[in-house]
């Protein structure tokens, strides 16, 4: 089974396969964005995330970001709010 750019798959047992597939719905069809080859007539299930469901999802912490803590070594910078504060306060005269 191919998986192209944008398709995510996971193996549960012999014959058994689950993919996530980018699809765009168009004219009453869902017309995936790349490649998925599988069997012609194959049934799917196509589950579309509800709203709520968006909501529920956890953001990313700052913490998780590659630029967090980039600064913890400067010495002059000491608390980043007051810092940035006065950078604003300087700026604006």
């Amino acid at each position: 089974m191919k998986l192209g750019f944008g398709c995510r798959g996971q193996a549960f047992g012999p014959g058994q396969y689950a993919m996530t597939i980018a699809a765009r719905y168009e004219e009453g069809v869902f017309k995936p964005l790349e490649e998925v080859t599988i069997k012609e007539g194959t049934i799917v299930e196509v589950r579309l995330p509800s709203f709520a469901d968006s909501l529920k999802a956890k953001s990313p912490s700052v913490r998780d970001f590659v630029f967090y803590g980039m600064w913890r070594d400067r010495d002059d910078i000491g608390d980043s709010v007051e810092y940035v504060n006065g950078l604003r306060r300087d700026i604006r005269g």
